[in-house]
């Protein structure tokens, strides 16, 4: 009986990757992987494992998702040990309940590996707490996917007025809109924020102004990259430890 292993990479730190992941990519028969994942994970595979790349790149997707889900139904058709390993993890905008659902109707089993989410690790590599005493109770993740200037947005950007920090993910396409959407609805122009690039690897850069100055200063920053609004991103100067 074959299983589908929907296994969170981590945010790229290979030291991030759970024992639970490191197990099932080493049993893994084939592993469908995205561009996210650290390709030194596949590396762990055993011998004769195939490897099947479904990444998206500049906006282009290699394969859509209807054709990423039939992929991994039909290697689990052929083989025992599915691992699909996605960036982060599987639930956090990784389109992971997609695929479950995909192999559910299917009757294919399938077992979630959580990965851990690059919302809260790059933002700590960067020495950026998300929630502070005395600073942040709260924070929110929001995808960076969708534009603000979308006539029908599923963001309830209104609600944002009183978040603590907010995290954007893969949103630095749209930083100038994010900035300038959060000062519309009440931010401070001067309210702390930070770009952050290949987070929790060796080429992490950090950038650090104020919804009025971030798009400046973030320019040619490489993606994959991370937002984070917030006083929390005011305490770096004391926490910053990865870089160091």
């Amino acid at each position: 009986m074959s299983k589908v292993y929907l296994t969170g990479a981590g945010p790229g730190d290979m030291e991030l990757l759970t024992m639970k992941a490191f197990r099932v990519v080493k049993e893994a028969d084939v592993i469908i992987y995205d561009r996210l994942a650290n390709p030194d994970i596949l590396k762990e595979a055993k011998s004769g494992c195939e490897f099947v790349y479904v990444g998206k790149e500049d906006g282009r997707h290699i394969m859509p998702q209807d054709d990423i889900n039939e992929t991994i139904y039909q290697n689990s058709l052929k083989y025992e040990t599915v691992v699909r390993l996605k960036g982060g993890d599987p639930f956090v905008f990784g389109r992971g309940g997609e695929e479950a659902a995909y192999l559910f109707e299917r009757n294919v089993g399938f077992e979630i590996i959580p990965g851990i989410t690059s919302a809260i690790s790059v933002p700590a590599y960067a020495g950026i707490p998300v929630t502070h005493r005395g600073v942040a109770v709260s924070f929110r993740v929001v995808t960076g996917h969708e534009s603000p200037n979308k006539k029908t947005s599923q963001i309830p950007w209104e609600n944002f007025k009183t978040d603590d920090t907010i995290i954007f993910l893969m949103g630095l396409h749209n930083l100038p809109q994010i900035s300038q959407k959060l000062i519309e609805i009440g931010k401070p122009a001067d309210y702390p924020c930070a770009v952050i690039s290949k987070g929790t690897t060796p080429d992490q850069t950090v950038v650090v102004g104020t919804l009025e100055n971030i798009v400046e200063r973030a320019e040619g920053v490489p993606t994959p990259a991370l937002i984070i609004v917030g006083k929390v991103v005011e305490l770096r100067e004391q926490l910053e430890w990865f870089q160091k």
